[in-house]
């Protein structure tokens, strides 16, 4: 076993063993200041010549110590010294001086004190001596003890309130010390703020490229996420870590700490500016209303049930039937301590009976269907459960939701349903097709069934971005399918916000799509986070590198590419990132056919029929053939 330095043993030690070493080292130092200054005196190395002497000479430290003690001097630690502590200790030295001095002129007039002590200049030269000794050896072994301690030398971007405070916070950290705050405010540079120098843009860079930073630590937490966005295109080539201040909202109780400090996220490359929520429309179907989220306990599903329970609904029902995702956002939601009452129903979407009694029982007025199963491999290779989730989950809600006279019913769609290549993306145009037919054959449309498609959503179960965190926080390799697929992208909240806002919008068999902004290379979002986190691309001509990107091909089913749109037949509406596509519909006298094939191919798992049914109702559907075709083979063998 590796022997501890005695650095590490002291750090390691007791509180009490530290603080005894302090007062230890103290009370010596104020006797080597008294011997110093009373041999400047007499010219010639001074030491006690009886017992008398030597008691008067400790009797002052012994007495200081203690009133140290009292004052909870003793109570900071040396390692972590500031220059509050050290103001602290020098005010107190002071004042035990005053009283020192004052209890030496009363003493010299009535002829107590010998020569031992003859001026107050000796008096003076000693607590100067006291003072230089006490305070350098707090200063020399703050700077012993530290060194090496912080793990990472931290530049601080930002010189603002929350860049200050964050460097304060850190003077208390063992694992960062700030070496410089950075800010592109011309005034500030080159002054010093709580003893760090701030830096231009230019100086910053000429540092990171002489390797002589270790992190960045972002603290401009009201900056727009297009200037973040530009900023981290400008730090991701020096491959060093970033970690960020989260926005002013999160910031707004109490003050900034380490801990709120957060790694680099997808949100955060991305740099979209999110377009302020319309209340109006917010309000229109949950303010006082009675809300049913079914798929609540998933990624989507719970972040519209949280944008709900925060808009003042009568009730929200929560439907799943994953009993511990249910569970899980049921105590979330509580734990918010809202006044409005929030009904948990463990169910199934493919039970018709169960929705219809839920939305009967509690008179549902507004219902948000995200119960889905999205996951393109896993649905590829498990097709009739998509179709009895997906399509038939879908008919049973919506038909359960007209008979019950629900005022909206909203879909929560994809964008692989466009052209789609896969069985998830077929089942869910299938799906909007059932609901624009149902829609139209209503009539009267006591029901507004709406459907919003968007693409991919930050951080939800499954998807590739959370997987690269984890590969990289293991050390890697990165996987991705190939190094040209591109996907849309946005925040899971602005997403279900969005959803919200597209719903109260409907008057019936619309198709929303979202505003997903540019497509982005999933290659290239590999790349950043890699820099981002502090490595190196590891290459072929950059072997050293730390971590590695592999390429598995396409999975079953996936397309380089996705779509928002069918056709090109689009409209705006009242909200800018909100369009209203306008697609082609089956008549429902037709689909209800295509449906009683549905449930045939389903009850006999005939893949084939399957591939066919999809291929004369789903506009642009190409099925891998292959793999549909192997599952069709294999699916005889086990029968026969």
């Amino acid at each position: 076993m590796k022997t501890k330095s005695l650095k590490q043993k002291i750090l390691s030690s007791e509180r009490v063993t530290k603080t005894i070493l302090v007062l230890v080292n103290d009370f010596l130092l104020f006797i080597l200041s008294s011997l110093v200054a009373l041999s400047i005196s007499f010219e010639n190395v001074y030491l006690p010549s009886d017992l008398s002497t030597f008691t008067k000479l400790i009797s002052g430290p012994i007495l200081w110590i203690f009133l140290l003690y009292i004052f909870g001097i003793y109570r900071s630690l040396v390692r972590f010294l500031n220059f509050t502590a050290i103001i602290e200790l020098v005010s107190f030295l002071f004042f035990f001086f005053l009283l020192d001095l004052i209890f030496f002129i009363f003493t010299t007039n009535l002829n107590i004190y010998q020569n031992d002590v003859s001026s107050i200049k000796d008096l003076i030269l000693g607590w100067l001596l006291a003072l230089f000794f006490i305070v350098g050896s707090r200063i020399l072994a703050s700077t012993y003890f530290s060194e090496d301690i912080a793990e990472s030398k931290v530049v601080i971007y930002g010189a603002g309130s929350a860049g200050i405070q964050l460097a304060g916070a850190l003077k208390h950290s063992s694992e960062m010390k700030p070496i410089a705050f950075v800010d592109k405010n011309a005034s500030l540079q080159n002054t010093l703020l709580g003893g760090i120098k701030v830096l231009s843009p230019d100086d910053f860079h000429k540092m990171i490229s002489r390797k002589k930073v270790d992190e960045v630590l972002i603290a401009m937490p009201s900056v727009s996420k297009s200037t973040l966005k530009g900023l981290l295109k400008e730090i991701e080539k020096y491959s060093i870590k970033v970690r960020i201040l989260p926005g002013v909202e999160e910031l707004a109780q109490g003050k900034v700490t380490v801990s709120e400090l957060k790694e680099v996220d997808i949100a955060d490359l991305l740099g979209r500016d999110e377009v302020e929520a319309n209340t109006r429309l917010i309000n229109r179907n949950i303010k006082d209303k009675v809300v049913m989220v079914t798929g609540a306990g998933g990624s989507i599903g719970s972040e519209i049930a949280r944008q709900v329970i925060k808009n003042n609904p009568k009730m929200l029902i929560i439907f799943d039937v994953n009993e511990f995702s249910l569970y899980s956002i049921k105590q979330e939601l509580l734990e918010r301590k809202t006044k409005e009452r929030v009904e948990s129903i463990l169910g199934n979407v493919r039970n018709k009976d169960r929705i219809n009694q839920v939305c009967q029982t509690f008179g549902v007025q507004t219902i948000y269907h995200a119960a889905a199963y999205k996951h393109v491999p896993l649905v590829e290779e498990n097709s009739f459960e998509a179709v009895s989730n997906n399509i038939f989950g879908t008919l049973n809600c919506s038909l359960a939701a007209i008979e019950s006279k629900v005022e909206t019913f909203v879909l929560i769609s994809t964008d692989k349903a466009v052209r789609p290549t896969n069985i998830m993306g077929a089942s869910k145009r299938f799906s909007e097709l059932v609901l624009q037919s149902l829609s139209k054959e209503q009539g009267k449309k006591e029901t507004i069934i709406t459907m919003v498609r968007f693409g991919n959503v930050l951080g939800s179960s499954g998807s590739a971005i959370p997987l690269f965190q984890k590969q990289i926080s293991e050390g890697g390799p990165l996987t991705v399918t190939d190094p040209e697929v591109v996907r849309y992208f946005m925040s899971i909240s602005e997403a279900a916000e969005l959803v919200i806002q597209a719903g109260a919008m409907g008057a019936g068999g619309e198709v929303f799509v979202l505003d997903m902004g540019e497509p982005v290379r999933i290659l290239d979002l590999a790349e950043k986070l890699i820099r981002l986190s502090g490595m190196e691309i590891k290459s072929e001509e950059n072997l050293e590198g730390d971590i590695e990107i592999i390429f598995t091909g396409l999975r079953p089913g996936e397309k380089l590419y996705e779509e928002l749109l069918i056709g090109d037949d689009v409209g705006v509406t009242e909200h800018p990132q909100i369009f209203r596509a306008n697609e082609e519909l089956i008549p429902w006298e037709d689909l209800k056919d295509f449906i009683d094939l549905l449930r045939i191919a389903e009850s006999t798992s005939d893949h084939k029929k399957l591939r066919d049914i999809f291929e004369q109702t789903v506009s642009g559907y190409i099925p891998e053939k292959d793999i549909l075709d192997v599952i069709y083979l294999e699916q005889k063998k086990l029968s026969s």
